[in-house]
């Protein structure tokens, strides 16, 4: 026996839940299959404390629901998520959890099969629909690098999905690998628990603050974005002066250029900065090497530490179970084609949480399927569409 349903969405994070939600609004009837017991499981279960939204909360509401005029300007992850929980009830999203989709195909040239199993029963349950909304997102599962002789580190090694606070690292010697949001939060984190922390940086970086970067989007709605990159690379040098001083590097593109064509965000910093230049906070080159408690870096440097955070990101899992892709994903589990042209594919096939552009992505992409779907149901219907 196989459920039927005219759009089947697989995820049921802010992807997932905003892009059911329009299809509500649109009484295009839905089901979203999420693998956890819950939505938004990275937010509820795999992100720290003191995560914040790093860009202003106007850039970050889902499709047809501000956020509370109380929230703060850059909303904390607590208050995100009660955002998210109203959401489902405000819409009436009803994700199927526990669900693990194992394949989805193309049958008969006419609807997408999708076979899950379901944790709880331990049985395959198959869904059929003439639409798939692929909403598992950039962010499925934590990537940790191969490093040689990482399996014979004697101390704690850990993803930053893994990470609440620093707690437990009190008076240990750290080192977070990876320079981007996730990881340069976490090093002022464990710093504040009195950890030595170490940050191990692999590529240059451009440092703004939350304010900067709120700002800068302000500015590029006006300007063009070489003009709003070449003030901030100004502003930059005259807020944290010659960064290689420190072992930082910057990259002769401007942030929001980079943001625009390679999905590469801005870092921001929480006061990451302060520390690195008090030298609370080490900057090392990228791991060449670990022998027991003794890491190497491409400097030639070797420092000992008690625990490793890998702030290395998060990889697609789309190429584990999807069969036929409709032309829209390559090797990576990514779309082929760049925003704005990535969400949609062949023979029904969407994606939603994969234009690198955060939740506002996540938002216009939500409406634009819902749209579509809504649009090719009525030229099958024979009705005119103007």
């Amino acid at each position: 026996m196989s459920q039927e349903t005219v759009a089947i969405i697989i995820g049921a994070g802010p992807a997932g839940i905003a892009t059911s939600a329009c299809l509500n609004l649109l009484s295009i009837p839905n089901i979203v299959l999420e693998r956890e017991d819950c939505i938004a499981s990275l937010w509820k279960k795999k992100s720290y404390d003191r995560l914040k939204l790093h860009l202003a909360k106007q850039y970050c509401q889902l499709p047809h629901l501000s956020f509370p005029s109380h929230f703060p300007t850059f909303v904390p992850k607590n208050m995100f998520v009660q955002y998210l929980d109203s959401y489902v009830s405000r819409f009436n999203v009803n994700p199927l959890y526990n669900r693990s989709v194992e394949s989805a195909s193309r049958e008969d040239g006419e609807k997408w099969r999708v076979a899950a199993r379901n944790a709880g029963s331990s049985e395959m349950e198959v869904f059929e629909g003439k639409f798939l909304v692929v909403a598992t997102g950039e962010n499925s599962d934590g990537f940790v690098p191969k490093v040689l002789g990482l399996e014979g580190f004697g101390g704690e090694v850990v993803h930053s999905s893994e990470y609440d606070n620093g707690k437990r690292y009190s008076g240990k010697d750290v080192l977070v690998v990876g320079c981007g949001n996730s990881g340069i939060e976490i090093a002022y984190d464990l710093v504040n628990y009195g950890a030595r922390v170490a940050i191990s940086i692999r590529s240059p970086v451009n440092i703004l603050t939350k304010e900067m970067v709120q700002f800068g989007m302000s500015l590029l709605k006006f300007l063009p974005c070489n003009v709003v990159d070449k003030m901030f690379q100004t502003l930059i040098k005259f807020k944290y002066g010659d960064l290689s001083h420190y072992g930082l590097q910057t990259p002769s593109e401007g942030p929001f250029y980079l943001k625009a064509t390679t999905g590469q965000s801005p870092v921001i910093d929480v006061g990451t900065m302060e520390k690195i230049k008090t030298g609370d906070i080490q900057v090392f080159q990228s791991i060449t090497s670990i022998k027991g408690d003794i890491i190497e870096f491409t400097s030639g440097q070797t420092s000992r530490f008690q625990a490793i955070v890998f702030a290395t990101g998060y990889k697609s899992t789309v190429r584990k179970w999807l069969k036929d892709d409709g032309g829209l994903f390559n090797e990576d589990g990514m779309p082929k084609k760049r925003a704005p042209n990535h969400w949609k594919g062949e023979n029904g096939m969407y994606c939603v949480g994969f234009a690198r552009k955060g939740l506002i992505g996540i938002a216009n992409d939500a409406q634009k399927v819902a749209n579509d779907i809504r649009l090719i149901l009525r030229q099958q219907e024979g009705r005119c569409v103007f």
